[in-house]
């Protein structure tokens, strides 16, 4: 008999393994720069820094949907194991990387094994009923934003005593997660007894799986769309905030906190209730229009203070996510789940790649007259998610 003690375990393996995650993509910001200096002995190292994330952007796209169909197949825990195992490794890789083509490779690793975010998707599913998963979806993503707001601080302190510090730290962090999910982590479902078959890896084919699918498409642009978005703020969000402010370091990094502080708290406590009460399909498009709302007062801002004043209205927008994830995990069966969220992972991946080129080039059109002209750029495109979100049949499984 499962009780709500020995439910709360899995819950809490699997936190730590998004937070860690997220840890990871942002440990390197802060010292990437100099470890590329140490490396090329060259002071030019943008390109660089923009391919390193490309890359780590580009195995995630391809190997998210392979990690996905795999725990359909095998299960969830081997291959959550298997990925903790490989970041613990890769880790240690990069602490003693001593050429620029390790680095490299070592970034490529992290971006597979952090494609792991799809199974531990697919293992939150697993173990919810449907009531409690847009509540377990925004505490997902909740600690996917701590664990990107500790990695860059985690990165910055440890930096400064030593370059290789922060990989050795996050390796250490990796391997203990790796033997918490040994000995505490069940298994989430039962694996087919089918043979593997090599076809079904093949990272395509899950791809034209969705898009063949009506019922599935829509759910992967939205999530490429709602992605896209994040990734505007990522991108643009010091660059405006000192072209339109004159902000520091200081306030932009405490911007930045107190946006990640209000999205936590926002999908911690807000999707669960907001479903039960407004069902998915509104929760959704309240999170679409709070963004929008915040995103058009940031626009028209001529004082920093109205920029923390709106931001309890802008983090809305987290509450959407959650809820369309909620759905989405109800339009395919449990043999697909994997699969499936294999093939959102790399929606968002896609956006990951293509977005801040995108925005960072429509701010650097628009940056001498009107810096705050991204955020009405960021509008219109969660306007082209509305009409998908009207359309969408909720209460009903897609067909194919």
């Amino acid at each position: 008999m499962t009780t709500p003690l020995t439910m709360k375990k899995p819950l809490i393996v699997i936190f730590a393994a998004i937070i860690l995650d997220a840890v990871g993509i942002g440990l390197i910001f802060p010292i990437l720069p100099s470890l590329l200096k140490e490396l090329t002995q060259t002071d030019d190292v943008a390109p660089l820094i923009g391919t390193m994330a490309a890359l780590y952007a580009v195995m995630q796209f391809v190997f998210a949907p392979v990690l996905g169909a795999l725990s359909d197949r095998i299960g969830r825990r081997p291959v959550l194991l298997l990925s903790l195992g490989g970041a613990a490794i890769n880790y240690l890789f990069l602490a003693f990387a001593s050429n620029l083509w390790m680095l490299f490779a070592g970034r490529a690793i992290a971006g597979l094994t952090s494609a792991n975010l799809a199974v531990a998707t697919a293992y939150i599913t697993d173990i919810s009923p449907e009531e409690k998963r847009a509540r377990r979806f925004g505490l997902f993503n909740a600690m996917f934003g701590i664990g990107f707001i500790v990695g860059p601080v985690l990165g910055g302190i440890l930096g400064d005593h030593g370059l290789r510090l922060p990989f050795i730290a996050a390796a250490i962090l990796n391997a203990c997660n790796l033997l918490l999910a040994l000995f505490v982590l069940p298994e989430s479902r039962i694996p087919g007894r089918e043979k593997i078959d090599l076809a079904a890896l093949n990272p395509l084919r899950p791809l034209r799986w969705a898009f063949s699918s009506k019922g599935l498409m829509p759910i992967v642009v939205l999530f490429l769309t709602f992605s896209a978005t994040g990734e505007a703020c990522s991108t643009c969000w010091a660059l405006w905030g000192s072209d339109a402010f004159h902000w520091n370091g200081l306030w932009i990094g405490l911007s930045l906190g107190a946006f990640g502080v209000c999205q936590a708290l926002a999908q911690v406590f807000l999707p669960g209730p907001a479903v039960r009460r407004l069902g998915e399909r509104a929760t959704i498009l309240t999170g679409v229009a709070g963004a929008c709302v915040g995103l058009v007062v940031m626009a028209f801002a001529t004082e920093g203070w109205m920029i923390f004043a709106i931001m309890p209205v802008f983090v809305l927008g987290g509450i959407g996510a959650p809820a369309l994830q909620s759905f989405a995990t109800r339009q395919v069966d449990e043999t697909q789940q994997g699969q499936f969220q294999g093939v959102l992972a790399s929606a968002v991946s896609l956006a990951s790649i293509a977005s801040p080129l995108g925005f960072s080039s429509f701010y650097f059109v628009f940056r001498q007259e009107w810096p705050g002209a991204i955020w009405l750029s960021v509008v219109a495109v969660y306007l082209v998610a509305v009409p998908l979100v009207l359309f969408l049949r909720f209460g009903r499984r897609a067909e194919g």
